[in-house]
């Protein structure tokens, strides 16, 4: 069975123990389970291939399928985007940190398997999911912790006892609360392109860029 360690952000001690498992675990190729806002993910180093296509296996993902990238900053957006156009910037004020994933065109350093020509990253609205990424100091990949096709997992115990030893790493941050996915836009179109709906009514994204919504 996979290692589980309690997330404490109260006790410094043990948070500064569990940071370093868990560098430990992701430097090694490793594949964690760590809390989101809605469900559980997958995180893995998004510079290592390896363990990359790690995560596309346990989930039997499709490989066409891109993984986004959470942060815990927008400064990281730097490293990783080509452009954060005027639009993406009125976006981040709006609706950052929270459920709302930005498509950007990524740099030549970011891995060809987790884009698409385009790479997906949002910086979550959960306080301790950001504080792990600070601790890592590196975006994590963010898929849910669940076999495709089925229901997300909202708890450790659920990650468990559903994917076993094929991760190697939980973060038991206790239930997340569920709900819908964050939604998801193309920031490099002009309007703005919906791609999956979400957490955030489009009509509302529409409306602070002073857009028209689309009838």
């Amino acid at each position: 069975m996979p290692q589980i360690l309690k997330v404490n952000p109260s006790n410094p001690e043990s948070w500064k123990n569990m940071i370093a498992e868990t560098q430990k675990v992701l430097k090694a190729g490793g594949i964690i389970a760590f809390p989101t806002d809605t469900f559980y993910g997958l995180g893995a180093d998004p510079y290592n291939k390896t363990a990359v296509d790690k995560i596309y296996s346990i989930k039997g993902r499709d490989p066409e399928k891109p993984l986004l990238l959470l942060i815990d900053s927008i400064t990281k957006l730097d490293g990783l985007v080509e452009e954060i156009s005027k639009t993406a910037t009125k976006l981040i004020v709006s609706f950052w940190p929270g459920p709302l994933t930005m498509l950007f065109k990524p740099k030549p350093t970011i891995p060809k398997n987790i884009t698409t020509g385009l790479i997906g990253i949002r910086q979550p609205g959960n306080l301790i999911t950001r504080k792990i990424l600070a601790g890592l100091n590196y975006p994590l990949t963010a898929p849910s912790a669940n076999f495709s096709g089925e229901d997300p997992t909202t708890t450790a115990e659920q990650v468990k006892d559903r994917l076993g030893n094929k991760v190697d790493l939980i973060l038991d941050a206790g239930t997340c609360r569920g709900g819908e996915p964050s939604t998801l836009v193309d920031t490099t179109q002009t309007p703005i392109r919906l791609v999956r709906a979400g957490a955030i009514n489009f009509k509302s994204i529409q409306e602070s860029l002073n857009e028209t919504p689309q009838v």
